[in-house]
């Protein structure tokens, strides 16, 4: 692989800590491969030194019907035992021969995803990157191939709170023909897209229906449900052009499952027991309160067995709804590695205390 050198002069080593940092450990933290002192030992930047190029999100294209459109959506919140959490970073195509000439003359350090501090090194940086693509590795931007392929650039996740994570794809913009997805680690694939589509979800509030609606009465069961047409299966399609009439592509869906009730105090049953109300043969949890059933035990529900005090606020009934996730993407059905997300809300319920019921 041909390298790109800077001069190895004192005065330049100097310069070089300046901009890439390795007076301080910030650099490092941020996905360098090599450490400072190193990267002029090696030559300077390489294919896989430092950069995170911004705009690459641009090629990512989001629809579906992940969005509620009554408003007061969110998204699924994952449980932290799962250890799962959306890339921090990802490969995606970027820049044509022509887009990447322009940014470059723009700002060729822009294309390294950092902000260059004020030292002497940029001027020499810039160089270095101007002429890997001038008469380096790639002979003037690659226009002779504009049309051919795209340059893929590392696009940091504008959701990651880690901006260690979040550049730690360390790749310069490198050359792929259309059609063809290269074999390096994070490059977009229908898994990463399945993962940046599943965080686009957005589900509507947990609002769950009661009866009695506004007071509820001490030993008389509350019957919860949710409205089924509300609540039903929601997807997002993320996907790539890839170029030359290719797309990669994942949907990933997400339905309820489970409604886990939390009384809001101790004085209270919940029904089932375990406080779970899965999900009916019709789609639905839970049942709407029938006329007669006021002494039967509700499939989904909380029977209260202390009456709240006046001015107290009420018990803070709280509902989570579980979404079971999956996913499908091009070349067929993806793993099963997507996990259930968790949304929740609470609701303050009055609850009465009365000597006889008619």
């Amino acid at each position: 692989m041909q390298r790109l050198t800077f001069r190895t002069t004192a005065v330049t080593a100097l310069c070089a800590c300046a901009v890439l940092g390795c007076a301080t450990s910030a650099w490092a933290n941020r996905g360098n491969p090599y450490g400072a002192g190193e990267v002029l030992q090696k030559g300077g930047l390489d294919e896989s030194s430092a950069g995170a190029a911004a705009g690459g999100s641009r090629r990512i294209t989001y629809s579906g019907s992940g969005t509620d459109d009554r408003g007061g959506a969110g998204n699924l919140s994952v449980p932290h035992s799962t250890n799962w959490s959306p890339p921090p970073c990802w490969y995606a195509p970027t820049y044509s021969p022509k887009e990447l000439k322009a940014q470059l003359e723009d700002s060729p350090f822009s294309v390294t995803g950092r902000t260059p501090d004020n030292g002497g090194m940029k001027q020499e940086t810039d160089t270095a990157i101007w002429d890997r693509y001038t008469k380096g590795k790639y002979k003037d931007f690659n226009l002779d191939k504009q049309g051919e392929g795209t340059f893929w650039a590392a696009v940091p996740n504008p959701d990651e709170p880690d901006a260690a994570k979040a550049q730690s794809c360390t790749r310069l913009p490198f050359w792929v023909e259309n059609g063809e997805r290269p074999d390096v680690e994070n490059a977009i694939s229908p898994k990463i897209l399945s993962k940046l589509a599943y965080a686009r979800i957005t589900v509507p509030e947990t609002e769950v229906e009661l009866n009695p609606k506004d007071r509820q009465t001490v030993n008389l069961p509350t019957w919860v449900w949710l409205d089924k047409g509300r609540y039903k299966p929601l997807s997002v399609t993320a996907s790539v052009d890839l170029g030359g009439g290719v797309k990669i592509s994942a949907t990933t869906t997400v339905k309820p499952e489970s409604l886990a009730l939390s009384a809001g105090t101790e004085d209270a049953r919940l029904h089932p027991g375990s406080g779970e109300c899965p999900v009916s043969e019709d789609g639905g949890i839970g049942s709407p309160y029938e006329k007669g059933s006021g002494k039967k035990t509700p499939p989904c529900g909380v029977t209260y067995l202390r009456a709240t005090q006046d001015g107290g606020g009420g018990y803070p009934l709280k509902a989570t709804l579980t979404w079971d996730a999956s996913w499908e993407g091009t070349g067929g059905a993806g793993d099963d590695d997507l996990p259930d997300g968790r949304f929740g809300g609470t609701q303050n319920v009055t609850v009465q205390e009365i000597q006889s019921i008619n």
